[in-house]
């Protein structure tokens, strides 16, 4: 099996207007690993899975498929589960499925895609009769219609309740069994901590740190947060040995020594009863990484 099944070489693309949403971005993905592309609004991410999936053109630079451009091959081995899209009205899940197979040569068989996807209560229902989650499952099964090597996902479970995207979760874990190759975006930190072996992460059009979640912890956030409720804390304490984010009823402070830290919260006098302690997350190294501002 190749190392390699998609490799991106110098990518630019720059618009009409001048804007530069891709900055001299590389970097290679294994055949079956789950590969997240992450990073705020505007940071380039979904320019860059459009060109990946063949849809937009680089200004300058070169996408490779199993070592070749794309061509005929990536078209029929590659499934696309778009950020937004919309289904035929008046169609039952199975009679888009039947729709959807007709469209190619080879397509996975009926029950397997009902199966894969736990589309079997919904089947003789309408589309427009989805619910969000019910809708995702339907997509995803449309874009494993023909059996496809890799896959993309572009924030498949936005908009979704918390149930919902556990199941999604569970789906997208199944396919990875397969061996296949699934490329997400998304802005779930938790998401991408639970599905991806490895990520990059984007900001301003470049790739600012990539390597697999643990690697990237390890490498770059070392903190360990305390929170506490704000009101054991006193006011003094934010101009001496600790400083911490308020964070309304609570206060969460970010330190490498949590030895030093407990005792000063001790020399403080504050009770330690109510305290919680958590490692640095994903989000946390996210926000580190690509600064906490809104972005539009």
């Amino acid at each position: 099996m190749s190392e390699t099944i998609i490799e991106a070489q110098h990518l630019f693309k720059q618009y009409r207007t001048g804007l530069v949403a891709v900055k001299d971005v590389s970097f290679t993905i294994a055949p079956g690993i789950c590969y997240g592309l992450l990073g705020p609004n505007g940071a380039g991410k979904t320019t860059t899975i459009e060109i990946m999936e063949g849809i937009k053109s680089p200004t300058s630079g070169t996408i490779f498929y199993k070592g070749a451009s794309l061509g005929r091959r990536f078209r029929n081995e590659v499934g696309i589960l778009f950020q937004s899209t919309a289904l035929q009205d008046y169609l039952t899940v199975r009679e888009t499925l039947k729709l959807f197979q007709r469209l190619y040569t080879q397509a996975l068989p009926l029950e397997q895609l009902i199966e894969i996807c736990n589309l079997h209560d919904i089947l003789e229902q309408d589309n427009q009769r989805l619910s969000g989650g019910q809708k995702q499952r339907l997509l995803l099964a449309i874009a494993l219609v023909n059996n496809p090597e890799i896959i993309f996902l572009d924030e498949p479970t936005t908009g979704l309740d918390p149930q919902a995207r556990q199941n999604f979760w569970q789906l997208i874990r199944n396919i990875k069994q397969e061996k296949k190759t699934v490329v997400l975006t998304t802005h779930y930190m938790e998401e991408a901590a639970e599905l991806c072996d490895a990520i990059a992460i984007m900001d301003h059009g470049k790739i600012i740190a990539e390597g697999s979640p643990q690697r990237l912890l390890s490498e770059h956030f070392n903190d360990v947060y305390i929170r506490l409720p704000r009101q054991l804390l006193p006011e003094q304490s934010q101009s001496g040995e600790i400083v911490y984010t308020d964070k309304g009823e609570f206060v969460e402070i970010a330190t490498r020594s949590m030895d030093r830290t407990i005792k000063d919260l001790i020399e403080l006098k504050v009770p330690l009863n109510d305290i919680q302690i958590r490692r640095g997350t994903l989000e946390d190294l996210f926000l580190e990484l690509t600064g906490r501002d809104l972005r539009q």
